[in-house]
């Protein structure tokens, strides 16, 4: 892993694209991803932007921005103005493409201090997403900054499968990951279990209901066809993914059955689809 301590001129990129219903910002504190080489690196669409990447491996680089929070605090006002004169909420999407609670975080506390500074001139709205359970080390922090800004954590959990055949393992366990869920809800703060990319699953009734259980507000679910930034999903068909979810369950890779396990989860929670589900719009039935 190579890591590089950078200074950063701007930390607030304005959405667009995909994220644009979403956010009116993104916020990534790192430049790349310590778990690119894991399960959620594999289909990570992120991997595919050359601009970013600059050739490098996917999972072995990580740039640690390491003037974050004071260049937050600089233009956080500024670009609350710019959201509020379109008629946008600013909303902070927090993090588009990197994992906020990666390892190196344990070093740099980045993502910590970022939250501090939030705490001090805090979004309007702010999405946590995560896919590890390290996001535990600043639970109290976080269910703070939630009484000061409409926020709720979305956790990454691609289903009740807990490694695909052929795909390395993921940063956190299933039962890990649900776990956090239950601790969020019962530290008081708005938890969103996100199945994105949807993985094939064993028993999605039972899945959910355990989700349910464990408090979540609702479930947001996102299939790798529309969801990885193609109509089609033609990046994601380049990589391992869409073969290791077909030897478990050749339906998976068809959008239709991303239809079918969001009408078995309606039964246990409010669910939002793709796009619209992570900006928080979710139906119920």
């Amino acid at each position: 892993m190579e890591i590089t301590e950078i200074q950063c001129q701007s930390i607030l990129t304005r959405a667009g694209g995909y994220l644009h219903e979403v956010c009116s910002h993104s916020l990534n504190p790192y430049i790349g991803c310590g778990f690119g080489r894991s399960a959620c690196g594999v289909g990570c669409y992120v991997r595919h932007n050359a601009w970013l990447t600059k050739g490098r491996d996917w999972g072995g680089f990580v740039e640690v921005k390491m003037n974050a929070p004071e260049v937050y605090l600089k233009t956080w006002e500024g670009e609350k103005r710019w959201a509020n004169r379109r008629q946008q909420p600013f909303a902070v999407f927090f993090s588009s493409s990197t994992e906020p609670w990666q390892a190196v975080e344990k070093r740099y506390r980045l993502t910590r201090r970022l939250l501090e500074a939030m705490r001090a001139c805090p979004p309007e709205e702010l999405i946590l997403q995560t896919h590890t359970t390290a996001m535990l080390d600043d639970i109290h922090l976080v269910a703070e900054l939630s009484q000061h800004c409409r926020l709720r954590v979305h956790v990454s959990i691609e289903g009740d499968t807990e490694r695909l055949p052929g795909l390395p393992p993921p940063p956190a366990t299933v039962a890990g990951r649900v776990e956090l869920l239950r601790q969020l809800s019962s530290a008081g703060i708005v938890a969103v279990a996100c199945l994105s990319p949807l993985y094939p699953m064993k028993n999605p009734a039972s899945f959910f209901e355990q989700i349910a259980q464990a408090g979540a507000s609702a479930v947001v679910i996102d299939h790798f066809i529309e969801g990885d930034g193609t109509r089609e999903g033609s990046r994601t068909w380049k990589t391992d993914l869409p073969r290791s979810m077909e030897t478990v369950d050749p339906e998976s890779t068809r959008l239709a059955y991303r239809d079918r396990i969001a009408a078995i989860a309606q039964k246990y929670l409010p669910v939002g689809i793709s796009a619209a589900g992570f900006a928080g719009h979710y139906s119920k039935y």
